[in-house]
């Protein structure tokens, strides 16, 4: 589909692009209702655009340029409704044959679109991020177009159009299913434009040619308010949830360099698992970011003191109780006989007779007493 075009362009701009004349003055080209058309950035269903028609009924041979709204409004629409530009803004070229809205315009009301460029959609899940497309040498784009008229119930004659589209061309497939019709070409413009047969079928084909050019810009175009040069401007979007994955278990350079060497190097996941084992032993503060581990800082190591056999919760269990017994060394009380210890003779001589007191008595002791 093609529900957004940027159109900046001048009269004599648009007489060029679709082949009417090959200099700036387009003063000679016939001109209706041009006072309505606004340049802008960012237009939509509703705005009015020139166009370039064929010479209706009674007018000169030569084509002329005519300001219509986008969105067609067949001319059997009843006066009293209330037309709604969003029903028929594009038309499927594969089908114009068969539905009578478009069938009887082929005769005689084609007619042709130029615009700088369009803005194309690609869905992600509930985001949607969109694209400006245009040719890369900033040539004006020139669409395959039907119009129509239609009168209301005051007697007055409202001019729409509606831009054909067709399947995607394969570079954009990616992107979206359908794309308008781009008459990349004068052979082509003429054949849709002038030629009274019904053979046009070969001009309405996907534009395969590589100078068709696309780049993201900011989702406020979305909004139909939004109409600034910042509409076209590019920007770098943000790395995806998959991307991010892939960037933490990505190897740091210095792993990468002792790969390269040679050397026998842990997968990313398992050094992140090292990681944060050792990080809860010593209890640091863990990082969404692998750290080389220094060589002048005790770090335990789950490889310093587990089998290679064993499973990963096994050597964090081991490693822990191998820290808490190293710790619990260095900090076991020495005990040292209290009869050694400084103080008064007094004091010396109570705790001698209590020590004497709390031995065990002998067998001699006992019947000696008696």
């Amino acid at each position: 589909m093609c529900g957004r075009v940027r159109c900046t362009l001048h009269v004599h701009q648009v007489a060029r692009a679709c082949g009417l004349t090959s200099g700036d003055d387009a003063s000679s080209l016939p001109a209706r209702q041009m006072d309505r058309y606004r340049p802008s950035y960012n237009v939509s269903p509703g705005a009015c655009l020139p166009v370039v028609r064929k010479a209706a009924v009674g007018e000169e041979a030569a084509p002329a340029i005519h300001c219509m709204k986008w969105g067609l409004v067949p001319s059997f629409t009843k006066k009293t409704d209330k037309p709604d530009h969003y029903k028929m803004f594009n038309a499927r070229s594969e089908s114009i044959k068969e539905k009578t809205s478009f069938r009887r315009l082929l005769p005689t009301n084609r007619c042709l679109v130029a615009v700088e460029g369009f803005y194309e959609w690609k869905k992600d899940g509930s985001k949607k991020q969109p694209y400006y497309i245009h040719f890369e040498d900033q040539r004006p784009l020139v669409f395959a177009a039907l119009y129509d008229s239609w009168s209301n119930s005051e007697g007055e004659i409202l001019y729409t159009f509606t831009i054909l589209t067709t399947r995607c061309s394969a570079a954009l497939e990616w992107l979206h299913d359908r794309m308008p019709v781009i008459l990349g070409n004068k052979d082509s413009i003429d054949i849709w434009l002038n030629s009274c047969a019904m053979n046009f079928e070969a001009v309405l084909r996907p534009y395969e040619g590589p100078d068709l050019v696309w780049y993201p810009v900011t989702p406020a175009v979305g909004k139909r308010s939004f109409d600034c040069p910042e509409c076209i401007k590019e920007i770098q979007l943000k790395p995806t949830g998959d991307k991010l994955i892939s960037m933490f278990f990505t190897l740091k350079p210095a792993a990468a360099d002792q790969s390269e060497k040679g050397g026998t190097q842990k997968p990313s996941s398992e050094l992140s698992q090292t990681h944060y084992s050792t990080c809860s032993v010593k209890g640091e503060h863990l990082s969404n970011e692998y750290e080389e581990p220094k060589k002048d800082e005790k770090t335990v190591q789950s490889d310093d003191f587990a089998s290679p056999k064993m499973e990963t919760g096994q050597q964090e269990i081991c490693g822990i109780k191998r820290e808490f017994e190293e710790i619990t060394a260095d900090y076991k009380p020495k005990v040292e006989n209290i009869s050694s210890w400084p103080c008064s003779p007094a004091k010396k001589k109570e705790r001698t007779t209590k020590n004497a007191g709390e031995r065990q008595a002998s067998l001699l002791s006992y019947f000696g007493k008696k």
